[in-house]
């Protein structure tokens, strides 16, 4: 496929992953026994399902840029593809306030926020920059949205939630997104927490940083260079990413998912480039067409995720939430969720918790594959 269409293969196999593996970390059989690059970092710091949430937002912003690229090319006028984009944002805002009120449709306390709230605020907030910035004009954008969310959390005094007031505490519920949330959705936030969100409005800020450099990714990857340079270069943009976040996690904040610290943006954009550009390498750039047609082969799971991945997530979390308020009577006269029903013979295997539990979750995903495998025979590929 030509590097330069508005749809790259490396990109719909890396979407692929990236679902996948939010389909691992979001459904195992038990919360309690998890291998621990399979939970979240309990604060700072960072696991391989910290990397997830932040891939889909710079696979936003390549996309973003691809497609919007490609219908100015081809003649679309910058306000109706702004209002087409914006329109688009409202619907997926819209999916996932959704899924929230399921299934006890509670509109008093449903949570606000979310992944595809986030996702659809992020794209909201990069739209008017894509289309009517240039890339210099955009580089500058990414920068005031850092340094905006820094000075603010660094030099505003808040209240936490038992009216203590500080300045630069970066701890659950302390900071000053946590109060802004506090303020203006309160009642309407996580329930695990009540006092703050992981994906909160004044960490959007950050979060908008890395859709944009999912942007100039897509500008890149859209320039008539060699194949080969672009590889090295979106490789070697990893690896100094990563450096340049790890120093911002020292002198700065620290890589903070539940925050979004601009160490934590820019880190994780660092893993995106790296392992986009080995997507790249092996499905679009590689030189020897043998090779690229085997890789087409052996990554068409992930392809099939990838062209549907909105719809897999959204029917990923209606499935989850319905195994959970759905119950069954048994035989003993117990009443069992439908997903303590399906766990109860895989955990009864002769398998240490840790490995039951990841079985149930690699099972939740061979399922989900199944769905996306119809959708791609069908040739269905669901768009908002």
């Amino acid at each position: 496929m030509s590097t330069n269409t508005s749809r790259l293969l490396s990109l719909d196999a890396f979407r692929g992953f990236t679902i996948a593996s939010m389909f691992l970390v979001n459904n195992p059989g038990d919360w309690g026994h998890l291998y621990p690059p399979l939970a979240h970092a309990e604060w700072s710091g960072w696991t391989f399902t910290d990397c997830i949430f932040p891939f889909f937002l710079f696979i936003v912003g390549v996309s973003l840029h691809l497609s919007t690229n490609q219908k100015i090319l081809a003649g679309y006028a910058q306000g109706p593809l702004l209002r087409q984009l914006l329109k688009r944002a409202c619907w997926i805002f819209l999916i996932g306030l959704m899924l929230n009120l399921i299934p006890s449709f509670d509109f008093q306390s449903v949570r606000i926020p979310g992944v595809l709230q986030r996702i659809a605020l992020c794209t909201m907030l990069a739209a008017p920059l894509v289309i009517y910035c240039n890339w210099q004009q955009q580089c500058v954008w990414i920068f005031a949205l850092m340094a905006v969310y820094s000075l603010i959390m660094l030099g505003v005094s808040v209240p936490d939630a038992d009216g203590n007031w500080a300045r630069a505490v970066l701890e659950p519920g302390k900071d000053a997104g946590a109060y802004l949330d506090r303020w203006l959705l309160d009642g309407h936030l996580w329930k695990r927490s009540k006092t703050w969100d992981p994906e909160g409005l004044l960490s959007s800020l950050p979060a908008v940083a890395s859709v944009m450099l999912g942007v100039l990714t897509g500008r890149y990857l859209s320039a008539k260079l060699d194949p080969a340079v672009k590889t090295a270069w979106l490789f070697t943009t990893g690896l100094a990413c990563l450096a340049l976040g790890q120093i911002l996690d020292s002198v700065l904040m620290p890589i903070n998912k539940s925050l979004w610290t601009p160490s934590y943006s820019i880190f994780m954009t660092g893993w995106a480039l790296i392992s986009l550009a080995c997507f790249y390498w092996l499905l679009d750039a590689n030189p020897s067409v043998s090779l690229k047609a085997g890789m087409a082969k052996f990554c068409r799971p992930l392809i099939m995720y990838g062209m549907n991945a909105l719809f897999l997530f959204t029917l990923s979390g209606l499935i989850a939430k319905m195994m959970g308020f759905i119950h069954i009577n048994s035989a003993d006269g117990s009443n069992p969720s439908l997903h303590a029903a399906l766990y109860a013979p895989i955990k009864a295997l002769p398998l240490m918790a840790v490995n039951a539990s990841l079985l149930y979750a690699l099972l939740f995903n061979l399922i989900m594959l199944l769905f996306a495998w119809g959708m791609w025979k069908k040739r269905w590929f669901v768009k908002v």
